[in-house]
């Protein structure tokens, strides 16, 4: 049987800032194929941790391992396909096509300046239907919903092909109804394709369903374990500091 080794592992991570110590012990581990997600209050961290993962920010002290390489010498980045916070709330004005911006997203993988080859062509294509945006494909990207400027972002991740796909905050500034479908497409691709898939959250409920491992982050590592042990009342509410009620979305 061949190992493959942690997409993510995180060891003693910790990050300060002006002598600020934004992050401490953070310790972690993301499996292969795997359905996560790092949730907390506002303010807790989670999208410091995600940017430290990435490698768009210094590490205080510890380390992260990605694929098993040490952060420095990971190099393959097209291998991760992130979607930032807020995204999806772009400049209306902005002059680019939902083809020119899903495009964008196979520079990574490529080069900024490789030349475009026809599998660029095809995996851009795949991209855009496997988020049911192809017949948005002419369209300026200021003129979509924000549902489908969601999808739009999403399939501009997903257009390097990689293997993890990282979302922070997804469901900003989105109905029910589109959350519903989102979280439909993203369960496909991971079930369907092994797309290992981690969420940044504030909203419990709307992951509860869907996820294997669960990371509580609030400045530290307060909770890593099973979605059934974190979501419940009892752990929430110390987890939290408050008399917590858990109310899990259907989506």
């Amino acid at each position: 049987m061949k190992f493959y080794p942690p997409v993510f592992e995180a060891k003693g991570v910790q990050y300060r800032v002006n002598g600020n110590e934004i992050l401490k012990n953070i310790n972690l581990v993301g499996k292969r194929g795997e359905n996560a997600a790092i949730i907390g209050p506002n303010g807790g961290g989670k999208t410091t941790l995600v940017r430290l993962l990435l490698g768009l920010e210094q590490l205080s002290g510890g380390e992260i391992r990605i694929f098993g390489k040490t952060r420095k010498a990971f190099d393959e980045w097209f291998r991760i396909g992130y979607v930032p916070q807020r995204v999806s709330q772009v400049d209306m004005q902005f002059p680019a096509t939902v083809y020119e911006v899903v495009r964008m997203g196979r520079v990574a993988r490529r080069g900024l300046f490789g030349r475009e080859r026809p599998e660029d062509v095809e995996a851009v294509e795949h991209a855009m239907a496997k988020m049911a945006v192809t017949g948005l494909r002419d369209k300026l990207i200021g003129e979509l919903s924000g549902g489908q400027r969601q999808r739009v972002m999403i399939a501009r991740a997903l257009a390097s092909e990689p293997e993890v796909l990282i979302l922070d905050e997804p469901n900003t500034g989105v109905d029910a109804q589109t959350q519903h479908r989102f979280y439909e497409l993203l369960r496909k691709l991971n079930r369907e394709e092994s797309l290992t898939i981690l969420f940044v959250t504030h909203d419990v409920g709307v992951i509860a369903g869907d996820i294997q491992s669960l990371f509580f982050v609030n400045q530290t590592m307060l909770s890593s374990d099973t979605p059934a042990e974190v979501l419940s009342c009892s752990e929430m509410s110390r987890l939290y500091g408050i008399d917590a009620h858990v109310v899990h979305h259907t989506h």
